[in-house]
């Protein structure tokens, strides 16, 4: 008897919905990655996509912990030019757009190949309350992942 392998013909995804208010940054990011890769199901395979969409909601709620490290925090980025290694602190990017932290967050848990890329793409994140997924039926994101 062999062990299981998920195909991806055989899946069937849920979009589930997060708020993020007044969740720690960290946390959150750690239990969306977990979804997103399918590691919550016993199913989990880990050469094939067999996670869920997620939606993030209030991502402009979410806190950082310890309260200081928005201001020591630095967010790297390249430009892709020449040169062109950027810094920003937390707080400044959290200003600008709120999900992009979020967005950060949860993309560096990720893998970083083909498969991380498309389990990145599963993503969606609104500094607000509302999403435009309602169509899609998003059920509430499990507490116990």
């Amino acid at each position: 008897m062999g062990s299981y392998m998920a195909r991806p013909e055989d899946m069937k995804r849920r979009w589930l919905v997060v708020d993020g208010t007044d969740q720690v940054l960290g946390r959150l990011a750690v239990r969306i990655a977990t979804v997103l890769m399918g590691k919550h199901q016993p199913i989990y395979t880990p050469h094939v996509d067999t996670g869920d969409f997620v939606i993030v909601v209030n991502a402009d709620k979410v806190k950082v912990s310890p309260p200081d490290r928005p201001r020591t925090r630095l967010i790297t980025y390249h430009t892709g030019w020449l040169g062109g290694l950027r810094r920003d602190p937390m707080t400044e990017v959290f200003e600008r757009n709120p999900a992009k932290v979020v967005q950060l967050a949860v993309r560096r848990m990720l893998p970083k190949n083909k498969l991380g890329r498309r389990l990145y793409a599963k993503l969606k994140v609104y500094a607000g309350p509302k999403h435009p997924h309602v169509a899609q039926q998003p059920q509430p994101f499990p507490e116990t992942v």
